[in-house]
């Protein structure tokens, strides 16, 4: 048995036809479904099966992290392959895929997840979790594509960080150890290595790491010429170098406050108005 999911808001619409196009190809019994019209996934999936059944997934990183979320279990139960068809595919960028490649599996991908605490309420992530401008830039972006727009999130982060986005004081815990930063532009702690389309705030990441370790970086104490200048350099890992203004920990349990509430994004997912967020290795 096959049950074949896709989110036909993903990508541009790429996600709907390289689903159908996959469908086409299957022999013996399949099911179709779209995300944003299925309300009770875990309900049409919660049925006797085996890892002799697949479940295909045709989307990007948020559809998977919906897809964590509402079934937990489902690599104990399913065969999961995955088809990127997003806008940025920062988890297969994070394990080595393209779009040129096949659904593969992802079952180890999907156990063993850390969790972010929101408002008292707790998800689990793939990639990462963004606090600062990074979520500011998720946040206008969300607002382009409500008015039929393809977001820049290029030219959104240099705007933000000209005009639009204002630093925060911080207080972060890592493993019981408190230290307070002034100016924070950007706090993520992450999973993997990728995530905002391209972006790895912190190189040395691995979600395979053996003590389950998590990584936070924090870009801190620049003005807004330097901060723009030194920004770019975050896609190739490099912005690391700046250790008078970057500063990457590494633990088990982080705990992020700013002084003023802030857009954050769960693997690219919104929530608005945040001043804390804590994170949980698996």
């Amino acid at each position: 048995m096959r049950f074949i999911l896709y989110n036909p808001t993903s990508g541009n619409g790429e996600s709907t036809s390289r689903a159908s196009a996959y469908f086409a190809t299957v022999d013996g019994e399949a099911e179709f479904y779209d995300l944003t019209a299925t309300a009770d996934l875990r309900e049409k999936l919660d049925r006797p099966s085996s890892l002799s059944d697949e479940v295909i997934i045709f989307g990007g990183d948020g559809t998977l992290n919906r897809i964590i979320n509402e079934i937990p279990d489902l690599a104990d139960r399913y065969t999961v392959l995955y088809y990127p068809s997003g806008t940025g595919n920062d988890f297969c960028l994070d394990v080595g895929k393209t779009e040129a490649d096949a659904p593969f599996e992802i079952n180890r991908y999907l156990k063993n997840l850390p969790t972010v605490t929101v408002n008292g309420s707790t998800y689990r992530f793939l990639n990462g979790v963004g606090f600062g401008i990074d979520g500011y830039c998720c946040e206008v972006g969300d607002a382009c594509r409500a008015k039929g727009k393809k977001p820049n999130y290029t030219a959104i982060a240099i705007k933000g960080l000209l005009f639009f986005f204002a630093p925060r004081n911080a207080t972060v815990t890592v493993d019981g150890e408190t230290r307070t930063y002034k100016k924070v532009w950007i706090a993520p702690t992450m999973f993997g290595r990728h995530y905002g389309g391209g972006m790895i705030p912190t190189p040395n990441q691995s979600r395979e790491d053996e003590e389950g370790r998590l990584s936070l970086m924090l870009f801190h104490g620049s003005g807004k010429i330097r901060t723009l200048s030194i920004f770019p350099s975050i896609f190739k890992g490099e912005h690391v170098k700046h250790t008078d203004c970057v500063e990457v920990l590494t633990g088990k349990n982080i705990t992020v406050c700013f002084d003023r509430p802030t857009p954050l994004q769960i693997d690219g997912e919104t929530f608005l108005n945040i001043t804390e967020y804590s994170v949980s290795s698996a």
